[in-house]
């Protein structure tokens, strides 16, 4: 595995994940302040809630995008933002 070590491609391993988060935030295609990222011997792990597939997928190349030599694993999963198809009965 590769070691992102402050070079100029990105800063140091202490920092990684709140520059991450923050470039996450601060995107204006994505503004996304639900992702947790953790940096873990393997890689980065990306934590969090979306509403859907697209979403999660552009989240995770934007991450690929700006640090490709980090092996990214997503537990993003996808929650559902539409009405209910039936109605709920209550006992």
């Amino acid at each position: 595995m590769t070691q992102h070590r402050g070079t100029s491609t990105g800063p140091p391993d202490e920092y990684l994940e709140a520059e991450i988060q923050r470039a996450l935030a601060e995107d204006p295609s994505i503004a996304e302040q639900g992702i947790t990222v953790v940096r873990r011997e393997t890689g980065l792990v990306l934590y969090g809630e979306v509403e859907s597939p697209h979403r999660r997928e552009e989240i995770l190349r934007r991450v690929a995008d700006r640090f490709p030599t980090l092996p990214v694993t997503s537990e993003i999963g996808v929650v559902r933002t539409e009405a209910p198809t039936q109605i709920e009965q209550l006992p």
